[in-house]
């Protein structure tokens, strides 16, 4: 039995991005693989058909990753002066997976925006 939206209590949207869980319930994982969002929460039933992030986690990904990249390269360089294949050696894993670590926390994040401004459900009867 799916219980009604208005009574589950608030969940943070910290909460719901940073462990990738149901905006509603905060129980129930929001992935069912690495980046693919559940058609419905196991636990409380919100559907997540409407929900659509589009590119906003991977521009922001582009964003802060790009700048913590940058200045650390930029800090690596003026510091050490190493040459060229050290800073490939260096980048490449950490903007690889740091694109993967950020990419599922900012797209739970953009679906718990999307579920706090009520656009995966209508708004609740007054």
């Amino acid at each position: 039995m799916i219980a009604e939206p208005h009574r589950y209590p608030p969940v943070s949207l910290a909460w719901a991005a940073l462990l990738c869980r149901c905006p509603r319930c905060g129980e129930g994982p929001l992935f069912s693989g690495l980046l693919t969002v559940q058609p419905a929460c196991p636990v409380c039933g919100l559907n997540f058909a409407g929900q659509d992030a589009a590119d906003g986690p991977a521009v922001f990904v582009i964003l802060f990753l790009g700048l913590i990249v940058v200045a650390l390269a930029a800090w690596v360089e003026l510091t050490f002066s190493p040459p060229l294949w050290v800073h490939i050696v260096l980048w490449t894993p950490l903007i690889i997976g740091g694109a993967i670590v950020m990419l599922r926390p900012l797209k739970a994040g953009l679906v718990a925006l999307h579920y706090r401004h009520y656009l995966l459900h209508a708004p609740p009867a007054a």
